[in-house]
């Protein structure tokens, strides 16, 4: 078990150290964009400030044409200016228009991020559950496999000592015939042993009689 849990850790180190370092890297790459962009950003600027400094030397250019042209002309130069008028907001509403997608990407990035880590920590949360079950389910496993293997030991030593008790059982019902046999015997034995007796005495006295007869 200790082994299991310290494997599972270095697991869990491993891949928190690799989500790290991945989002380490996601953020410099985010950075090093933004930076990039900024400065595209900046130098488009620059370039629409020069090119509106040079629209207004064009313009007052165009003024002092104006003073001196005829109407025809003064009226040229009315359209061109309005035109470049036109264009300089159109490059104004188009830098709005880049200004505002860059936040709207910079927000979208934020939402991304914000779901990842979200989705990061529920994984952990079902993660550390799972493992939790299994360590359940491992020690009921367990459990049962050691209430079998009890089982089976208590059944295997009831059957040693029922075969145990029968060969006793077998050796005693030998052992109480032999000593009926022996207590036969024995009581075979002294009642030749008082017949012998008796025949003896009976002889002694039939000599004893004769003796006296004979005196």
């Amino acid at each position: 078990t200790n082994c299991i849990t310290v494997i599972l850790l270095t697991f869990q180190a491993n891949i928190l150290t690799e989500l790290k370092n991945w989002k380490l890297n996601l953020i410099q790459h985010h950075k090093l964009q933004m930076r990039q962009e900024k400065e595209r950003h900046a130098t488009h600027v620059k370039q629409l400030q020069n090119e509106l400094e040079n629209q207004k030397e064009l313009l007052h250019t165009y003024e002092i044409s104006i003073s001196r042209k005829d109407e025809v002309v003064i009226t040229t130069l009315t359209k061109t200016l309005e035109k470049q008028k036109e264009r300089v907001e159109l490059m104004r509403k188009f830098t709005q228009w880049r200004i505002q997608r860059i936040k709207s990407k910079q927000e979208e990035y934020a939402n991304k991020l914000a779901d990842r880590q979200f989705r990061t920590a529920l994984m952990k949360k079902v993660w550390a559950a799972w493992r939790s079950v299994c360590e359940v389910k491992w020690k009921d496993k367990v459990a049962r496999a050691c209430q079998l293997r009890a089982e089976d030991v208590c059944v295997q030593l009831t059957n040693d000592y029922e075969a145990k008790l029968a060969e006793l059982t077998a050796t005693l019902e030998q052992t109480k015939t032999e000593i009926l046999r022996l207590h036969n015997e024995r009581d075979q034995y002294e009642d030749t042993m008082k017949k012998a007796f008796m025949r003896g005495v009976c002889a002694l006295n039939l000599e004893a009689m004769t003796m006296f007869q004979c005196k």
